[in-house]
């Protein structure tokens, strides 16, 4: 069996930044092993597998090299660039998943794909584990949590950039991932983060869309704004485009071709 694949960079208007995803269209769904083997042989932190359900609607289920994962922004974003390129008369696509329901997704006539989340705005927590708190090298200010992650705030941005993480404490935090975060001291964004997922698919994340349905609800209400520019502060880098509404969290990036191929199997 041939399937075609795309390798997308996302949250990137440039190749070899952003975080890449792998996207792959089927007519039926592939066994759940088979999609496990094909995301551990790609080894990106996302293949998206999709399955066309009507007119502008797909089925859609995310893959890390280690597991099903319930929600990914990136590979969503990658997802929709490669049937807007394939179908280029489309301006709108849904999409679904299991854990988090339907997911609208725009065409934005300047050119970037605009995604419509849950609001997932995490709760603050008094008290966390001792896992948390050895697994980085600065002692967080405050901690939050949703279904996905803690949220480590810390005081500065030179914070988010510095802290070193031990992926083995972190581990024991599953099936919860971490993300530090900080207000931005530059003036063309609104905050910074950087996101750790040992627990789930790898070291650190280039750039992840789905934890930023969560941290733009969360700044957004601390710094009085419902629109707001993010940069995730990985080694490659990606920029977000955040607004706030009722129950949701629209987010914006764009993203780029970097491989069309077959694969085998």
């Amino acid at each position: 069996m041939e399937l075609e694949i795309n390798i997308i960079d996302a949250f990137t208007d440039a190749v070899f930044a952003g975080n890449p995803a792998a996207v792959i269209v089927t007519d039926t769904w592939l066994t759940g092993s088979k999609m496990q083997s094909i995301a551990l042989e790609n080894n990106l932190s996302e293949t998206a597998f999709l399955v066309k359900d009507t007119t502008n609607s797909y089925q859609i289920r995310w893959f890390s090299p280690i597991t099903e994962i319930d929600f990914c922004g990136h590979a969503t974003l990658a997802s929709a660039f490669v049937l807007f390129k394939k179908f280029p008369e489309l301006s709108t696509v849904t999409f679904i998943a299991k854990a988090v329901g339907e997911l609208p997704i725009v065409k934005k006539g300047d050119g970037e794909i605009q995604m419509d989340f849950p609001n997932n705005k995490p709760e603050k927590i008094d008290s966390w584990p001792d896992a948390l708190t050895s697994g980085l090298s600065i002692e967080p200010n405050e901690v939050f949590r949703n279904q996905q992650a803690y949220f480590v705030v810390y005081g500065s941005e030179s914070q988010v950039l510095s802290v070193v993480r031990d992926n083995a404490k972190l581990k024991e935090l599953a099936p919860l991932d971490v993300v530090v975060t900080s207000v931005s001291e530059s003036q063309e964004f609104d905050f910074v983060s950087r996101y750790f997922w040992p627990a789930n698919g790898g070291d650190e994340d280039p750039v992840t869309g789905s934890i930023h349905a969560g941290l733009a609800p969360f700044w957004g209400q601390r710094l009085g704004k419902d629109e707001l520019k993010a940069y995730q502060a990985s080694s490659r880098g990606g920029v977000l485009n955040c607004k706030v509404i009722p129950n949701r969290v629209l987010i914006s990036g764009n993203a780029v071709q970097y491989l069309t191929g077959s694969i085998t199997i």
